[in-house]
């Protein structure tokens, strides 16, 4: 288990999400606690930051509260959320009596060296989330959200799939919701999605039973807070000092939401870049092309630290989410954005480093071979000071890249993270020429 990045919820179910299948709920709730002894901190941070780095903004920035799956599908158990924590990290839960809804305890390492625990929501006694019947866990998922699991309801009707895996396709033998049976060589003809593979009359059942498969709760944040909380030397202690007042550890940072692509060229490599030298942070490590959603996108004429939340509309911000990836992959590798497919979600990853950072992480295929990238990454971008060369990896080399793997250690956080995302939404890829 790597001690830098761990993941927190992901797709597998619908081998990654659309956009139209995830949504956002936005609250000034859902924001930063303030205390006034930390704003005092984060404003020191960051007048300190800025004497030495003058040319730093204070962008806002989405702050993830929460990331709920729903449920729809059996075809595979979104038991996997949580399942995927125990893959990445420990979970903590000896002599633990708050486990409040959380369901599972994280361990984050600060500057200290200590294990704290993370998670949100109400307190509650550790006894009464071990008193459900078989039947009521039957009913009720318990999804990671920021660490913590939450309880769904399963009422509604799900759509029972047993899926068998051939190369890029997805045989559906079992579908509840499916109202008219095909003769199953038409149906699996048609079960080729953008080299992402989703049997259609599944996903029509999925899109009728209910949307959306994902809710965000989010709020605003701005990079000064992050300096000044997640990026702080006394991270430990804004932690500490959370869960005693709010029962949150991350009541008080400020939990940044960020994007990732992994990129797959025509010709079947994934690319990596080499950040510079010169970058604050994961310096000469590979990494995906990457950052972060931007409010200012979605509220245009309003002065970036005057944005309020209900500013806000919803559905921008999920267009921004998504489109965000796509602008970030243009702006770092330099390629057109009309080489780019549309994004698909593979969940949510965590940056232990910087106390937890989440980053959505996202599938993106490309139209241009690995050669063609090259050239224009090479021509340089917008971009372009912030890496200092481009990797291309197979297929096969992604799947068996882990912790066990020499090319492991040169992999900044957030691509550790995409990484583990991508080998568990998309076991499938390696066979797919075999079935062209």
């Amino acid at each position: 288990m790597d001690p830098e990045a761990s993941v927190l919820l992901h797709c597998s179910p619908w081998k990654g999400l659309r956009e139209a299948q995830v949504a956002v709920e936005l609250s000034a709730r859902y924001n930063r606690k303030k205390v006034a002894e930390v704003e005092e901190h984060i404003e020191e941070v960051w007048k300190e930051r800025v004497t030495q780095e003058p040319w730093l903004f204070n962008g806002a920035k989405f702050r993830l509260f929460s990331a709920r799956l729903t449920p729809h599908t059996s075809c595979n158990d979104v038991h996997g959320a949580g399942d995927a924590h125990h893959e990445g990290f420990r979970a903590k839960q000896e002599n633990r009596t708050g486990m409040g809804e959380r369901g599972i305890v994280i361990p984050c390492p600060t500057e200290e060296g200590r294990e704290l625990e993370w998670g949100r929501g109400d307190m509650r006694e550790r006894s009464e989330a071990t008193k459900h019947t078989e039947e009521e866990k039957n009913n009720t998922e318990r999804v990671s959200e920021n660490g913590r699991m939450l309880e769904e309801d399963r009422s509604a009707q799900e759509i029972k799939c047993t899926q068998k895996d051939s190369g890029s396709r997805i045989h559906t033998e079992k579908c509840t919701l499916q109202t008219h049976p095909k003769n199953k060589e038409t149906s699996n003809a048609n079960c080729q999605r953008d080299n992402l593979v989703t049997c259609p009359q599944a996903q029509r059942g999925i899109e009728r039973a209910k949307n959306p498969h994902l809710i965000l709760q989010l709020g605003l944040t701005f990079y000064k807070d992050f300096l000044g909380t997640n990026w702080s030397r006394r991270v430990g202690a804004l932690m500490r000092r959370g869960e005693a007042e709010f029962g949150d550890p991350h009541a008080l940072l400020a939990q940044p939401l960020g994007v990732g692509g992994v990129l797959r060229t025509a010709d079947g490599l994934v690319v990596l870049i080499r950040r510079s030298q010169k970058v604050a942070e994961a310096s000469g490590l590979l990494d995906i092309p990457g950052g972060h959603p931007e409010p200012k996108a979605v509220c245009q004429g309003i002065r970036e630290d005057s944005i309020q939340v209900d500013q806000l509309a919803e559905s921008a911000v999920i267009r921004e989410l998504f489109s965000s990836v796509c602008t970030e992959i243009r702006d770092e590798v330099n390629i057109p954005l009309s080489s780019l497919s549309e994004p698909v979600l593979l969940g949510i990853a965590l940056n232990h480093t910087s106390a937890g950072r989440p980053s959505a992480e996202f599938y993106i295929s490309c139209s241009l071979t690995s050669e063609e990238v090259k050239e224009f990454y090479w021509q340089g971008g917008p971009e372009a000071h912030e890496s200092t060369d481009i990797v291309f990896l197979s297929e096969e080399e992604m799947m068996r890249l882990d912790e066990g793997a020499p090319l492991w250690k040169e992999l900044c956080p957030s691509a550790k993270g995409a990484v583990m995302l991508y080998r568990l939404v998309l076991p499938d890829r390696l066979n797919e020429s075999t079935d062209k």
